[in-house]
């Protein structure tokens, strides 16, 4: 078995009254918190897995942009073993491939298929030897405690249901003088694009159950929530930049691949393919009137936390 493997965690048992012992027989409520944690998890996998094939189209390079800041704020260094926590297409993962080199391991986790099978074949297309990748929740870690030298996540915090949880899962599987380290959108990420966007799904009418993926992308544009939610995982010492990552798109059709791949995909999808087609060219040209001569602005403000564990 290699030494970065889990003991096996809660749920995995395959006696199931070992697995009643694990969730609790007196908590009801945890039972519905952690049906409520499983529900999240597979809207956030099913959106992203449709999210996957233009996720890393050319106006979506926000993502590669914040990818290279990230690993920059983390000090990554050659030998190291880093885990990037929701890898998505691979942007960190194999950045830091790069630096760690080949004395150095990168596991690379997502719970999305889609988004790791185009990472698998950025590997094969590059060559690189040094990157695992795993299907795997990053809210419920399966590696061993204090194995990593950093844990890295770029822009999937604020999507996993409880982000004070994952962040001490993290802290766990790093060793003591690890980094952890993530990134987040500002306030003004997106806007007003984003903004307009919402209030024409919800003057359609969004169907379906549980609420939207996007309106929470703002959840950490608090550098102060950041530090907190490090600070409560126990990192008392932290540090949080921000940075505009963003960048000039050439039209409103360019917009609208954003949308379609990211998490925004999730309000467009909940919508009838009648209403898809309406909003999209109510909103397009709401959008192209904000262009300027440049094209058109999008904002990318994001945060990037780091800190050590003692």
């Amino acid at each position: 078995m290699p030494d970065w493997a889990a003991t096996p965690r809660p749920g995995n048992n395959t006696d199931p009254r070992e697995d009643e012992v694990m969730i609790g027989t007196n908590a009801s409520g945890d039972r519905d918190a952690m049906r409520d944690d499983q529900h999240a998890s597979r809207r956030i996998c099913a959106v992203f897995n449709r999210a996957a094939a233009g996720y890393d189209k050319e106006p979506l390079r926000f993502s590669a942009f914040s990818a290279d800041r990230l690993i920059t704020h983390a000090g990554i260094k050659p030998g190291q073993k880093v885990l990037d926590a929701g890898t998505g297409t691979g942007a960190v993962a194999i950045a830091a491939a790069q630096i760690v080199g080949p004395a150095g391991r990168v596991m690379a986790i997502d719970m999305a298929e889609q988004m790791l099978d185009r990472t698998q074949a950025k590997i094969v297309q590059f060559g690189i030897t040094n990157v695992d990748l795993h299907l795997m929740d990053a809210g419920h870690l399966e590696f061993r405690a204090g194995y990593f030298d950093a844990v890295l996540c770029s822009h999937a915090l604020d999507l996993l249901p409880d982000m004070e949880a994952a962040i001490r899962g993290w802290v766990r599987v790093l060793r003591p003088g690890g980094t952890i380290a993530f990134s987040a959108f500002g306030e003004g990420a997106f806007e007003p694009m984003a903004g307009l966007l919402l209030h024409r799904v919800e003057d359609g009418g969004v169907p379906g159950p549980g609420k939207p993926l996007a309106p929470g992308l703002h959840s950490l544009a608090a550098s102060s929530r950041c530090r907190q939610l490090l600070h409560d995982a126990g990192i008392p010492d932290s540090r949080v930049a921000e940075e505009q990552v963003g960048y000039h798109l050439r039209d409103a059709h360019e917009w609208w691949e954003v949308v379609m791949g990211s998490s925004f995909r999730d309000l467009v999808d909940r919508l009838n393919p009648g209403q898809v087609e309406l909003i999209r060219s109510e909103h397009l040209a709401e959008v192209s009137r904000l262009a300027g001569e440049n094209g058109l602005w999008l904002d990318v403000q994001t945060l990037f936390a780091s800190g050590h564990k003692p």
